[in-house]
């Protein structure tokens, strides 16, 4: 059944970070009242105590949990321990939280690096448990996966309406630029834009350059959540994605290209490629709650620079 959200008050956890600036703003046009949303810092409400979960969703109807330690490779393999423990406690200690507080809803974000590492492409959501996630963004993986079953086990015992959403890599303005948290796309805006200020004549790529991933574009991610909640309302687990595959070396030499930078791009192979192949079956979004991605992957990625060179390189 949809719920009218524009009544609601709404705790959105990382609101204030890349997606969740998105989805605000998402709430905002469907009616939501900007005193009606609560967006908590992270520096002044730490999710990893549970007493703060607590307050946070007092007087509260819907969560929209976003909050997320996250990053790409390398920052995959330095901190395993830490993205493990800290998404994990996060997510479980706020929707214990909510269910206790009768929340009415409870949205949980998870991720693509949940999947096997040898899915077969595209990823349908009943593929989820059948392996083990990529190793290098396992911990991650893993700590979002055992949200998906405390929403399953809490919605068979207590009645507790919580959905759980898989969106895949997303990109776009405002997104994370710097060096060692970066995901792939404002990794390579980045390097690239790096090398031609300062007149290099290579930069090196991780990897092979073989692997695939898909994309969403940030504004449709948060479209598509919004969507969910007011429209979702099952306990299966949900992909979000545009459902195209981009070949890392052809998103490279996309964004070389639109950079303008001249000189080589050279491969280096003792770097991890991270999961051989990534795009996902988006079939159930459009069933169940009308979501359908609708930015082109190049006018995104054009988009994403654009923003980066006027908000960020020229400020």
């Amino acid at each position: 059944m949809s719920i009218d959200i524009a009544d609601k008050k709404i705790l959105l956890t990382g609101g204030s970070g890349f997606l969740g600036s998105f989805v605000a703003e998402e709430l905002l046009n469907k009616g939501v009242k900007t005193e009606n949303i609560r967006i908590p810092r992270s520096r002044d409400l730490d999710l990893r105590i549970w007493e703060n979960c607590v307050n946070a969703v007092k007087d509260i109807d819907i969560v929209i949990h976003l909050a997320a330690s996250v990053g790409g490779i390398g920052f995959n393999m330095k901190y395993p321990g830490d993205l493990l423990y800290d998404n994990a406690i996060m997510g479980i200690q706020l929707m214990e939280a909510a269910r206790r507080e009768s929340i009415q809803k409870f949205v949980s974000i998870g991720t693509v690096c949940s999947y096997p590492k040898f899915c077969p492409v595209p990823f349908n959501e009943n593929d989820l448990w059948n392996g083990y996630p990529e190793e290098t963004n396992a911990p991650y993986g893993v700590a979002k996966k055992i949200l998906l079953v405390q929403a399953e086990a809490y919605r068979a015992q207590h009645g507790f309406n919580a959905i759980y959403l898989l969106p895949v890599n997303l990109y776009g303005p405002r997104d994370h630029f710097n060096t060692e948290d970066s995901h792939v796309i404002p990794a390579l805006i980045l390097k690239f834009i790096d090398a031609k200020e300062k007149g290099l004549d290579k930069i090196i790529a991780w990897g092979t350059g073989s692997a695939s991933r898909e994309f969403l574009y940030v504004e449709d991610a948060a479209q598509a959540i919004v969507l969910a909640t007011e429209k979702y309302d099952k306990s299966d687990p949900v992909n979000l994605g545009s459902g195209k595959e981009v070949i890392i070396k052809d998103l490279v030499n996309m964004i070389k290209d639109m950079v303008g930078f001249e000189g080589e791009v050279v491969w280096d192979t003792s770097k991890p490629d991270g999961q051989p192949k990534r795009m996902l079956d988006v079939t159930k979004a459009e069933k169940e709650f009308d979501f359908k991605a609708k930015t082109d992957f190049e006018e995104g990625l054009y988009k994403t620079i654009s923003w980066y060179r006027e908000n960020i390189l020229n400020k």
